[in-house]
């Protein structure tokens, strides 16, 4: 036997060990892997259970011990229509009837359902709620007399008309709010058609409101009515509406028809800006469809398509040859500022065209303060009262094209009077009627101050700064006498572009010169003038307002990265024409001396016009103290005690008078 074996002990245990070892490597392997699977399985069940728990955060404690318990399994869903307002505008009460109708249809869905007369209804201050609120809101209107709107929502279609077109209030204010219109109306008057119910949906839109379905149109000729009378139509209106209801309840889209690409369904595109009826929509498709196989009781609509188009096509060449005879007509003699064109454009942005080159528009401030909530800078700063402001212009031409110009350019343009001429006396007798028929849509507008609404039909001021370039108007010193004749104080603004007119005007309450640039460079970049020789008129202009003794203010319009820099070269300017309110004159004794005593600007106007302008006056002849609420400083920060200062509910800023 070898020795060296009598050395090993087998029996000791280090030696089985070792003999053993690939054995115990394996079982060590084998441990930790089931401890890895282990780990994975916990996390996995651990995050599973983290996820339920902060899902039933959100769920009463009540609804979780039932879910656990196992008596009900019900996932939590958002609210997607909270529900539904139902808007009417009627005259004859079908309108009404019709929203009662839409009213018990939709509480049979068991959703919450108001009823509102638009009369009643304060689209300034609630309209804006509804982008939030979840529901979904139905308008029921009808067309009245020459298309007009029905005396209930008279004031609920001439603000929506004016916010529709007001920057301030943008294509997203409405955004996130649900609508669907229903018109009443009679196409016997082919040319007003529902043109109510057209309006409203246009101008929601426009606002960025979102259209649910399309227009239904009630027509209340049974013999040209889609489906035999007006009730019908409202009738079959009324069940797609409800239909379109609960898919929105359900979180449905719109339903696809097919044609669309792979991940670009046309149900999410943007909507039409004038979304035709669902009948209308069906013709079109049938026309488009003209080259494929059809039906032949399709033919009948492809026929009707094809014979309106050519009807149509007929009457636009009639126009075509009407207008080119008119100009031919016009060819030997002055013709008018506004054009049709220019008068379509108008009168949707709220003006109230007079003759042939004036107009006459309400300001939002005067509606603010006729409703106790405020005056614009004006009344803080000089003391005018808002609500008896007349804004006007005796032209709508300007001398500029200005890149900030926020009337988008519509007005005409040029650098003298090349037009027809209206007379003063009719300029100003239609501005104040016009001015005093769009302060009558508001008797009985909810917050409407009945003493404010007497006052506002007293026209005490006219601010001629509408648009346009007032001053080249050929009569502008007859308006001006004419105005202070009938103890209407003017405030005039001009674009310095014309030193002979500033230097003949006759004594107006307070002079504007608009300063947009300061060097020759920016104000031809910014202004964009029509005079080849701008720079030198634009100095003349404001040497001409340094010789005035009456009130002068330069009025500095200041665009980012266009003219900000410049403030030596502005300072210069100052200098050059004085101004009574950009260097302020009229601290007395330690106090603020900047409103304006109206009566006695009267009383001095009248004296320079018996002496022939022999007697002459000053701007500090006709100061008036300022009220202690309108110093910087004051705790009412500008904002007259005696009005309510009003926030929007989407706003962070107020919209006070300051």
């Amino acid at each position: 036997m070898d020795p060296s074996l009598d050395t090993w002990d087998f029996s000791s245990p280090l030696i089985s060990l070792w003999i053993n070892r690939f054995y115990i490597y394996l079982g060590f392997a084998f441990g930790i892997s089931l401890w890895i699977c282990f780990q994975i399985v916990i996390r996995k069940q651990l995050f599973i259970f983290k996820g339920k728990n902060s899902k039933d955060k959100s769920v009463p404690k009540a609804t979780r011990d039932l879910m656990t318990n196992g008596y009900i399994s019900l996932q939590k869903k958002d609210i997607l229509v909270s529900g539904v307002k139902i808007f009417y505008g009627s005259q004859t009460g079908t309108a009404k009837g019709f929203a009662a109708s839409l009213a018990e249809a939709v509480t049979s869905l068991g959703l919450p359902v108001a009823v509102i007369n638009l009369q009643e209804y304060d689209p300034d201050d609630h309209l804006v709620e509804e982008v939030t609120s979840k529901n979904v809101c139905a308008f029921v209107v009808a067309t009245y007399t020459d298309g007009r709107p029905t005396e209930s929502a008279e004031w609920f279609c001439k603000w929506l008309e004016e916010a529709s077109s007001d920057f301030r209030f943008g294509k997203t204010y409405l955004k996130g709010m649900r609508y669907a219109v229903f018109g009443l109306g009679n196409s016997a008057y082919a040319n007003h058609f529902n043109k109510v119910g057209k309006n409203v949906d246009k101008w929601l839109w426009m606002l960025g409101a979102h259209r649910v379905m399309a227009r239904g149109e009630g027509d209340c000729d049974v013999v040209k009515s889609k489906h035999g009378s007006i009730e019908a139509d409202f009738r079959v209106w009324k069940t797609k509406f409800i239909s379109r209801l609960q898919a929105l309840r359900k979180g449905e889209r719109k339903p696809c028809g097919g044609n669309c690409k792979k991940g670009q369904c046309e149900s999410s595109a943007e909507e039409e800006p004038f979304e035709s009826t669902s009948e209308e929509e069906s013709g079109t498709e049938d026309h488009q469809n003209l080259n494929s196989v059809v039906d032949v009781e399709d033919l009948g609509k492809i026929m009707n398509c094809v014979k309106k188009e050519k009807r149509e096509k007929e009457h636009q060449e009639e126009k075509s040859i009407l207008v080119r005879n008119a100009v031919k007509g016009e060819a030997s003699e002055r013709r008018a500022m506004i054009t049709p064109a220019l008068r379509e454009a108008l009168t949707k942005q709220g003006y109230q065209l007079i003759g042939s080159h004036s107009g006459v528009k309400l300001c939002r401030w005067t509606k603010s303060m006729l409703r106790g909530r405020g005056g614009c800078y004006k009344h803080t700063f000089y003391g005018i009262e808002s609500h008896r402001c007349m804004e006007t212009t005796p032209s709508l031409a300007c001398a500029n094209k200005c890149v900030f110009c926020w009337r988008h350019h519509t007005n005409p343009v040029g650098t003298e009077w090349r037009w027809k001429m209206d007379q003063p006396e009719m300029i100003l007798k239609e501005a104040i009627e016009n001015h005093q028929s769009m302060i009558k849509q508001f008797k009985g507008v909810p917050g409407v101050r009945e003493d404010r609404f007497e006052e506002g039909m007293m026209v005490k001021h006219c601010a001629l700064s509408l648009v346009g370039e007032p001053i080249m108007y050929p009569e502008i010193n007859r308006f001006l006498k004419l105005l202070h004749e009938c103890k209407i104080s003017s405030f005039l603004v001009t674009n310095a572009q014309f030193p002979v007119e500033i230097r003949n005007l006759k004594p107006v309450t307070q002079l504007y010169v608009s300063v947009d640039a300061s060097t020759k460079d920016s104000l031809k970049k910014i202004d964009r003038p029509l005079f080849k020789d701008f720079w030198q008129r634009f100095l003349n202009s404001l040497k001409a307002l340094a010789a005035k003794q009456q009130r002068t203010v330069y009025r500095l319009t200041l665009v980012k990265a266009w003219n900000v820099d410049e403030l030596q070269a502005y300072a210069e300017l100052v200098s050059l024409g004085n101004p009574d309110f950009i260097e302020v004159k009229f601290k007395i004794d330690g106090e603020w001396w900047t409103w304006i005593d109206y009566n006695r600007f009267q009383e001095l106007v009248q004296e320079y016009e018996d002496s022939g302008g022999l007697t002459n006056f000053s701007a500090k002849d006709y100061v008036a103290k300022t009220p202690l609420w309108a110093l910087f400083g004051a705790s009412e920060r500008g904002f007259d005690p005696k009005d309510t200062r009003y926030q929007r509910k989407n706003k962070s800023k107020d919209i006070s008078g300051c």
